[in-house]
């Protein structure tokens, strides 16, 4: 059965202060999207990997593969206005089944034992979305005033979130929400049963400026 990846960088990444997107940043001496790509790509070198930039970074992104000599076969789709149009495009780059990992490219502390195990969950139970137990105290904001929630039951979602081709494009034909933040959302709201897998605490997101220096530390430990 194939295996294909969605990374998804469509992003104009506004909250990292700068004029270049997130995604383009530079980690450990390379773009920050090449981390995954070459991660998917150690773990199976057969996988089909669909990259999304946003349409406006296309050159940028054609002239960081040649200065950084990126040579990971992927294709390209276009970036749309949402998380879920952006995926979308990239599924309909998908001609066959198989399984696929939607992964958000803001991750680049990335294991390949840990792509391995997305995987091999998602063939066992029919999907795979990581998440890991919360450490901090929750409150929920209730007018002026707030309560305190019980995190025992609460966790904070991971990517690659890995789902079968044929189920998530069944999925992402249901009207865009709001409320679709991630694919397993999107799944859940189409009536597909989801299998959460432990996640890593090192697979962290890249949101601010200072993101980027601990993940730099964490792929020099990987």
């Amino acid at each position: 059965m194939i295996n294909y990846a969605i990374i998804v960088a469509g992003g104009t990444g506004s909250r990292m202060q700068g004029d270049i997107p997130k995604q383009f940043l530079l980690l450990n001496d390379k773009p920050v999207i090449q981390h995954s790509l070459e991660a998917f790509y150690a773990c199976d070198a057969s996988i089909k990997i669909v990259l999304v930039i946003h349409p406006d970074y296309l050159g940028y992104w054609e002239q960081l593969c040649r200065e950084y000599i990126i040579t990971v076969p992927h294709i390209i789709a276009r970036g749309g206005e949402t998380r879920f149009d952006s995926v979308k495009n990239g599924l309909n780059l998908i001609d066959n089944d198989g399984f696929v990992a939607v992964h958000d490219a803001a991750r680049p502390v990335l294991s390949t034992d840990f792509i391995n195990t997305v995987f091999s969950d998602a063939a066992l139970y029919g999907s795979s979305v990581p998440g890991i137990a919360l450490q901090d105290t929750i409150r929920q904001i209730e007018g002026d005033s707030s309560r305190q929630l019980d995190r025992t039951d609460l966790r904070a979602m991971q990517t690659p979130q890995v789902f079968r081709v044929s189920e998530l494009k069944r999925a992402y034909d249901q009207p865009y929400q709001p409320g679709f933040t991630d694919d397993a959302s999107v799944m859940q709201s189409a009536g597909f049963p989801l299998h959460l897998t432990q996640g890593r605490p090192d697979n962290i997101k890249i949101t601010t400026p200072q993101d980027i220096a601990v993940a730099e530390l964490l792929i020099k430990i990987m």
